[in-house]
């Protein structure tokens, strides 16, 4: 896991990026190669647990998913979302302490991932650089609304979702779209075509 930039260390960006179910933060490093060159990555790993989904599994998870393909009528819980949230929380907290200004850092994320990003950028107290989610979904249900922040509402978010996802469906990242848009956030929405994508003025 990267360590917290020196307080006089030259404006750089941080990016935190939150890997899917099953897999792990060392796995997902040759990522950094593809966008944000000098930036510093963290490639944290989800604590291991029984997943519902997967007949109880144990398997780095972020969070518990009761069923798929996931749609915007799946379980929601919330619970231990929360806790991983805070893992987030914590990792940015550290990097602001340490100097880094809050529009520097960036929150990326691959479905589980990519969830637990959304949610991650949307209880944040702050505005960050931004949040990008690939092929994500909603983690949380619409009541979640009310607990976004005025200041997490101006971080920008890029969601790209693939076509051929059969587990986490293109409607998911339509509806997480969707959502964004009604409380007023700015949602840059891409089907590509072929990968890597370039991540705009980012």
């Amino acid at each position: 896991m990267e360590k917290p930039a020196a307080a006089t260390a030259a404006r750089s960006r941080f990016v935190v990026w939150l890997h899917g179910l099953g897999d792990s933060g060392r796995a997902n490093e040759p990522v950094a190669g593809y966008a944000f060159a000098g930036a510093r990555w963290a490639f944290p790993t989800a604590p291991t647990a029984p997943v519902t989904c997967n007949r109880g599994a144990r398997m780095p998870s972020w969070f518990d998913i009761h069923d798929t393909p996931i749609t915007s009528k799946s379980v929601r819980g919330e619970e231990d979302l929360l806790r991983s949230v805070q893992g987030v929380h914590e990792m940015i907290d550290r990097e602001i302490s340490a100097g880094t200004s809050p529009e520097d850092v960036f929150v990326f994320g691959l479905s589980q991932g990519g969830a637990l990003s959304i949610a991650s950028v949307l209880l944040y107290p702050k505005t960050l650089g931004g949040c990008a989610v690939f092929s994500g979904f909603l983690p949380f249900a619409s009541s979640f609304a009310s607990r976004v922040t005025a200041e997490a509402k101006k971080t920008p978010v890029l969601w790209i979702h693939g076509r051929a996802d059969f587990l986490v469906p293109i409607e998911a990242g339509q509806d997480g779209t969707k959502f964004l848009r009604g409380i007023g956030m700015s949602c840059e929405f891409k089907v590509p075509e072929r990968l890597p994508l370039q991540f705009g003025s980012w």
